[in-house]
């Protein structure tokens, strides 16, 4: 169980090294909703196995929320850069 943890752990700073190699705001923010997703889905994959609900309800709201409004930031700050 704890090799999985880690191995998840690993795979969200994939993302987040990309990014850093690159100036364009667009990889960040996707590099940041990428994140989002594996924490949800890591939060979901800790409920299960501690057999705790209110977890999993926040791993929900995280996966369905999160890169919406992440999404939705990005937007406004490309188009704030175009004026």
């Amino acid at each position: 169980m704890n090799l999985v943890l880690i191995a998840m752990i690993a795979a969200m700073l994939i993302p987040m090294y990309e990014a850093w190699k690159d100036d364009n705001i667009w990889q960040k923010m996707l590099a940041l909703a990428s994140i989002s997703s594996k924490a949800g889905i890591m939060t979901l994959f800790i409920s299960v196995l501690r057999d705790d609900w209110m977890i999993g309800v926040v791993g929900a709201i995280i996966l369905t929320v999160g890169n919406a409004g992440l999404m939705l930031l990005a937007h406004v700050i490309k188009r704030l850069d175009d004026l």
